[in-house]
């Protein structure tokens, strides 16, 4: 065995593998894949639609709605919107969901190595 991979088998600590196979974090990853993965698609579609558009629909995108404003702008403008929008979602869903049973599984750790930084040391 070399040097390199017998310092990281040692900077391994067991407790990580025990943690990895509770239901508690499999359903944080369930939780956290259920919102992050349709989230990325939805954002990424509405993305890929203001680049079409663009591209094959110039003439709708050049609609004027008022004044020097088409449609092209508000779907830029949008875009932002959407971004601050996903974060914000992200955030109370996270509080709601995921950081309860983080903080439970943080706990599962810190009452299996303690707090003294003797970690997998029992």
């Amino acid at each position: 065995m070399s040097t390199d991979s017998h310092d990281q088998a040692a900077r391994h600590d067991p407790v990580y593998d025990r943690l990895h196979a509770t239901p508690e974090f499999n359903e944080l990853r369930k939780r956290y894949r259920g919102f992050v993965i349709p989230a990325t698609v939805a954002f990424l579609a509405w993305y890929l639609l203001y680049v079409v558009m663009s591209n094959w629909a110039s003439g709708f995108m050049n609609t004027k709605l008022f004044g020097n404003i088409n449609v092209a702008l508000v779907f830029g403008l949008l875009q932002f919107a959407t971004t601050f929008g996903l974060a914000f979602l992200y955030s109370r869903y996270s509080n709601a969901k995921l950081d309860p049973l983080a903080r439970e599984l943080e706990q599962a750790y810190i009452d299996q190595v303690g707090t003294d930084g003797q970690r997998g040391q029992q």
